[in-house]
């Protein structure tokens, strides 16, 4: 694989739809386009001005119409990956995009790899990996507020901070190789401790990108969390509540539920993984207890349980069997069917630091009380707050802090202010690996893998 090759992939999403783009990036993607595309007039698509839109059809090499379409020209450097891109707009079904897809690759055009329009947009310079990696946050995000992190973080939100501290430690640096040109002159110690008090702003700058690492991880993945109970005490009309659809199975046999069920929801803009677990309960049957199993697994793991009972029906040993699985968890206790008489009382209910509520999902009664318990216990995240975005980032961060730090003890021994450069240079190294300024192959592609096949 080689930049110059040109490439050409299916844009939009798989099935159906009233339009689908094949997109064409590369030295060559004029000359392929005109291969492939009769512009209505014979209009000649090399001749045409940049950002042009030509009506005309996609031709077999025959003359042959493969579908009615509209072509969109970028020429370089002014497209998504500063190549020369096409973008062909035809009828969205999927005979006619792999169809013209086809004709592309007869015209000279590899298929593209995952991610790879976006990883030129990178190599050539267009945007940093930083922002490479928001575009796969903005295509995945689960609720509006993601949304919103991750596009701030397409436009450099926090490549213009990483930036801005390589900028304070390279000063840095260059106060330090500034001053060992002179050796025959005595070092200020008032020059000394400026350059510590700006390593040390700087490990504070980074601090705070570290504090906001799990609130990152939850707004890309989701607050896993876990529906757990006995059968038929509501989960399932849970789920379907707080998903706004009928996601599970409701009836009123206990046990319908046998496996897991996975759905996002949305609470004050945070994404939640909502987990519709299996009725904890003993039993025989072979299946049911795989999933009995597997909800056990959820209420350990889980970061945040909803945890549910039958409020019509006296407590059992099966309900304080699942008292255990929350000692010292992040859970809310409900109390289902409020609308009929109470055989529970919250007191009998002994689980330190849960808050308890007793609600009907038939009728509707205490949810919003339960939307508002629950927005309390998910915690509040600063939108406005740059992130880290995963473990990858978070290392490197903690590395650059703990080059960072040795600078500083190399400072305070008094060792030889030539060495702290050392671990500045390191800590720097760190924070390239973040913007892609100095990254490895692998790292690159292992990074773009991630991303679906034609963005």
């Amino acid at each position: 694989m080689t930049v110059e090759d040109t490439i050409s992939a299916i844009s939009t999403a798989a099935g159906e739809g009233g339009i689908g783009i094949v997109r064409i990036s590369g030295e060559k993607a004029i000359e392929i386009a005109e291969k492939i595309f009769k512009a209505a007039g014979n209009k000649k698509i090399s001749d045409a001005p940049d950002k042009s839109v030509i009506f005309g059809h996609v031709t077999e090499e025959n003359g042959e119409i493969v579908d009615e379409a509209i072509l969109i020209l970028m020429r370089s450097p002014k497209s998504y990956t500063k190549e020369n891109v096409v973008e062909i707009q035809c009828h969205g079904g999927s005979v006619a995009l792999r169809s013209v897809l086809r004709r592309t690759f007869e015209s000279g055009a590899r298929p593209a790899e995952k991610g790879e329009f976006t990883k030129r947009a990178f190599l050539n310079g267009r945007i940093d990996l930083s922002q490479a990696q928001a575009v796969l946050d903005v295509i995945q995000a689960k609720t509006s507020a993601a949304l919103k992190v991750a596009q701030k973080n397409l436009s450099g939100n926090t490549s213009k901070k990483i930036q801005n501290i390589r900028a304070e430690i390279l000063n840095a640096v260059a106060h330090i190789e500034a001053m060992t040109d002179f050796p025959e002159e005595d070092i200020e110690e008032i020059e000394i401790n400026r350059i510590d008090e700006k390593i040390s702003r700087q490990i504070v700058e980074i601090e705070k990108f570290l504090e906001n690492q799990s609130a990152g991880r939850i707004l890309r993945e989701g607050l896993e969390t876990a529906i757990i109970g006995k059968p038929n005490v509501g989960k399932s009309s849970l789920l379907n509540f707080l998903a706004k659809t009928d996601r599970a199975i409701v009836t009123d046999i206990p046990g319908t539920t046998r496996d897991s069920i996975e759905e996002f929801v949305n609470v004050g803009g945070i994404p939640l993984k909502i987990i519709d677990t299996a009725g904890i309960r003993e039993s025989d049957n072979l299946v049911e207890k795989i999933g009995i199993d597997r909800a056990r697994n959820y209420a350990q793991k889980a970061e945040f349980i909803l945890a549910i009972f039958d409020g019509s029906r006296p407590l059992t040993d099966e309900d304080r069997e699942i008292f255990k699985l929350l000692e010292n968890k992040n859970a809310v206790i409900i109390l289902n069917k409020s609308d009929l008489p109470q055989k529970i009382s919250p007191d009998e209910i002994k689980i330190s630091d849960a808050p308890k509520i007793s609600l009907s999902i038939k009728t509707g009664a205490g949810v919003d009380e339960l939307l508002k318990i629950v927005s309390e216990k998910v915690g509040k995240i600063d939108f406005e707050m740059s992130f880290v975005r995963d473990e990858r980032e978070a290392d490197l961060l903690r590395r650059a802090i703990k080059n960072l730090k040795e600078a500083r003890q190399t400072i305070k021994l008094g060792i030889g202010i030539d060495f702290v450069s050392i671990d500045l240079n390191a800590a720097l190294e760190c924070l390239s690996e973040i913007t892609g300024d100095s990254v490895t192959d692998d790292i690159i592609n292992e990074i773009f893998s991630k991303f679906c096949i034609g963005k």
